[in-house]
């Protein structure tokens, strides 16, 4: 194998580097970098270097066979990106921190229990459907406003066994605001201190100590009524190390945080995306219609029938391939290494496109066309295909995120027509997942009356 073989550098200015095309459009900035120079490149924001890496070969070295060098870069002392939010919950936490919290929490996702949640999740969908009936036909909601609240019903009623509707108007726009500016706080390395009161500095903090009220408030509510409750805010409450000591509140803050935050968005993302893209391809609609119409008679699928629904989860896959609701991961490398006979030096940032690798024309064909076939056949997509990370770090909560898509999606189909009132292409926005810009303006009709 050919050693040291130069990475392109993206041409950037003196002082700033590339941070004038980041801050401008960070999701076009890494398509176009990919497409202009390569799987691996290099980039500079001001003082802070990055690899951009958009390969599944690329992937499979780095995260697979050096997951001890390419590390979450959670720093206590300066916490940046999704730390800003999450602290050190499971997305963030690093070693045996980590390790410790992953294995008490597997158990409320493993595919065994998930059965139990199948009713919260029901109803929480039957809540969406008796709220748009009663808008009557032609309403007009926004679908990734109407995503976002009944993801964020499920994932409280499910995981913390409590309802946040009543603060819903307010966590919304906390969390939007808290996620996109922990974005930004890794792309642009030049921003202010936090405790200087800047505007982007004090809606932070704001929606930061909205967000702990509520997340304090469920888990202080569920210590002065304790019961018999077998979810996930139990399991950490009562958690303790091998000394007897319990986790603190604010490890547990982080945990909840990071659940509630994280469990509802990117599904959130994945519904709004599909129920997007089902609406500019009728064919596709029309064919999903079939499956659900043939299998299910109007009814809700129970755990039985969704293993039928091969179409549906088809679909699910395809929009996750075509909108991957998280576009990036992002990795510190802690020692100087190489993939693939490229040297990547220590203390750079390791950005990984999950959206350039969905799209590589070396792994899909017609990349930029919508066909939920191409997830009908057997074929191996390992590290092509991998929007819920992949090594040790997949996400936790995949399984239970397919389960809510599949049921909350069949439902909505099997009830509404949706039309979509901007026939333009929704543009991407990228802040921290990948999201439609102005979301999904739609006009709803009940579409099975004689229910």
């Amino acid at each position: 194998m050919p050693q040291n073989k130069p990475i392109p550098k993206i041409k950037a200015e003196f002082l700033l580097g590339n941070l004038r095309q980041m801050k401008a459009n960070p999701f076009q900035a890494l398509c176009d970098w990919q497409r202009d120079y390569g799987d691996l490149v290099s980039f500079r924001l001001a003082i802070r270097r990055f690899y951009l890496i958009s390969h599944p070969k690329l992937i499979e070295q780095a995260l697979i066979k050096q997951s001890d060098i390419f590390v979450k870069m959670y720093d206590p002392k300066k916490p940046t990106g999704l730390a800003l939010v999450l602290g050190q919950g499971l997305v963030t936490s690093q070693d045996e921190l980590w390790q410790r919290q992953r294995r008490l929490m597997q158990p409320v996702f493993q595919r065994s229990n998930l059965a139990s949640l199948h009713s919260q999740i029901v109803t929480a969908g039957n809540n969406l459907l008796a709220r748009w009936r009663l808008l009557g036909d032609g309403a007009q909601v926004n679908l990734a406003d109407e995503m976002m609240q009944v993801t964020l019903e499920v994932i409280t009623q499910t995981m913390f066994s409590t309802s946040v509707l009543d603060k819903i108007e307010h966590i919304a726009p906390a969390l939007d605001t808290a996620l996109r500016y922990a974005a930004k706080s890794v792309m642009n390395p030049l921003r202010l201190p936090l405790s200087i009161p800047t505007q982007a500095n004090r809606e932070f903090n704001a929606a930061s100590a909205l967000l702990d009220e509520v997340i304090y408030g469920i888990i202080e509510q569920r210590r002065s009524q304790p019961s018999a409750h077998n979810d996930l805010l139990a399991m950490l409450l009562n958690a303790s190390d091998d000394n007897g000591n319990l986790m603190s509140d604010k490890q547990i803050r982080d945990e909840v945080t990071t659940i509630f935050s994280a469990g509802h968005e990117t599904t959130a993302n994945l519904l709004s995306w599909t129920l997007y893209l089902l609406a500019r391809h009728p064919d596709v609609l029309a064919k999903l219609r079939q499956e659900l119409d043939t299998l299910l008679h109007g009814n809700v699928p129970t755990a039985e029938d969704l293993q039928q629904l091969v179409y549906t989860r088809a679909v699910l896959n395809e929009s996750m391939r075509f909108r991957p609701p998280v576009g990036i991961m992002m990795r510190k490398i802690i020692k100087d290494t190489e993939i693939d006979g490229y040297s990547l030096k220590q203390g750079r940032l390791a950005i990984f496109s999950i959206y350039n690798i969905h799209h590589h024309p070396d792994f899909w064909q017609q990349p930029e066309q919508f066909d939920p076939e191409r997830f009908l056949s057997d074929e191996n997509r390992r590290f092509s295909f991998m929007p819920f990370g992949t090594g040790e770090r997949v996400c936790i909560g995949n399984h239970f995120a397919l389960l809510e898509s599949q049921l909350l999606l069949s439902m909505i189909i099997q009830n509404f027509d949706l039309q979509l009132l901007n026939t333009d292409e929704a543009e991407i926005e990228m802040a921290v997942t990948l999201k439609p810009k102005g979301g999904v303006p739609a006009r709803l009709t009940v579409r099975n009356r004689h229910r």
